[in-house]
């Protein structure tokens, strides 16, 4: 399975029983899934099957479902609002008496809301089962075709969360070969400090060593270096798994994040504060494609 983008389009048209159709879909970043529907007056009985359907195939992504029917070829038949057009005639009559303006003809009270109504037709229940379940067939192609868009923007993307991930771990390996990672580079830098201490004065030996296990804890970035390491295998695997996973990989950007903020804050040199630096620059790339994952 490869990695799915929220990002797509779908269009599809059809016809049948007389009537014909296009369905839009469109799908762009969200947290969750969230659906909006915009069904032509009369098929709204429709939304409950759509919206079932959307959740069956895809977990997040704000996804706008358009339906447009028309009768292609026939034309629309029309009633007039009788009681609505005499009471407008008695207004307009009225004011064209008290006033010099014009009050209008027929055909400008014609326009008036309301008045000249269309008549849609009527389909038994056997016609309406036919046409709802054709429309659906061509719903259901619409959603065909967006998961191959999602999918065709995933393996771009995947292409790109590989990329970082690669950078992430040439930085690691950067930042693990700075001479101040060193162990022997630790020993000797503690030791010129305690060295340092001592000759300021005497110190209670007890509170010495305590002071210099706290020197080393902050000196030593090994364990930032491991878990970094470790965030990075987790990350191809979520990638090489595929799916649904943009929620996990936030939440492993924030891990990588963390590990680059620590490494930062106990850097002891230019070479590896200038890797946590590039950490971070990288770390911030990667997550924001991330937010385009399903």
């Amino acid at each position: 399975m490869t990695v799915s983008s929220m990002t797509g389009f779908a269009r599809t048209d059809g016809g049948a029983e007389g009537f014909g159709w296009t369905w839009e879909l469109r799908s762009v970043n969200g947290k969750g899934l969230d659906v909006r529907t915009r069904l032509n007056g009369g098929f709204e009985r429709l939304e409950p099957t759509v919206r079932e359907a959307i959740s069956k195939r895809f977990k997040r992504g704000n996804m706008g479902v358009t339906l447009n029917v028309v009768r292609p070829g026939e034309s629309s038949a029309y009633r007039i609002n009788r009681d609505l057009l005499a009471e407008l005639v008695a207004l307009a009559e009225e004011f064209d008496r008290a006033s010099s303006l014009s009050a209008g003809t027929i055909a400008d009270l014609m326009n008036v809301r309301g008045v000249l109504e269309a008549v849609e037709q009527q389909e038994d229940d056997d016609s309406r089962e036919i046409l709802d379940a054709a429309i659906l067939r061509s719903f259901g192609e619409a959603l065909d075709q967006m998961e191959a868009h999602r999918a065709e923007e995933g393996a771009k993307l995947d292409e790109m969360l590989r990329g970082h991930i690669d950078r992430i771990e040439e930085t690691v390996l950067r930042a693990e070969s700075c001479a101040s990672v060193r162990s022997d580079a630790i020993k000797i830098k503690l030791k010129r400090q305690i060295d340092e201490l001592m000759e300021a004065g005497k110190f209670d030996p007890e509170r010495l060593h305590q002071e210099a296990a706290l020197l080393a804890t902050k000196a030593d970035v090994r364990e930032e270096i491991d878990r970094l390491k470790a965030h990075i295998v987790a990350a191809r695997d979520m990638i090489k798994k595929g799916g649904a996973i943009g929620r996990k990989l936030d939440f492993q950007c924030q891990e990588f994040n963390r590990e680059a903020n620590t490494l930062c804050s106990k850097a002891n040199d230019i070479e590896l504060t200038n890797c946590g630096m590039e950490l971070k620059v990288i770390i911030d790339q990667l997550r924001e494609q991330v937010q385009n994952v399903e």
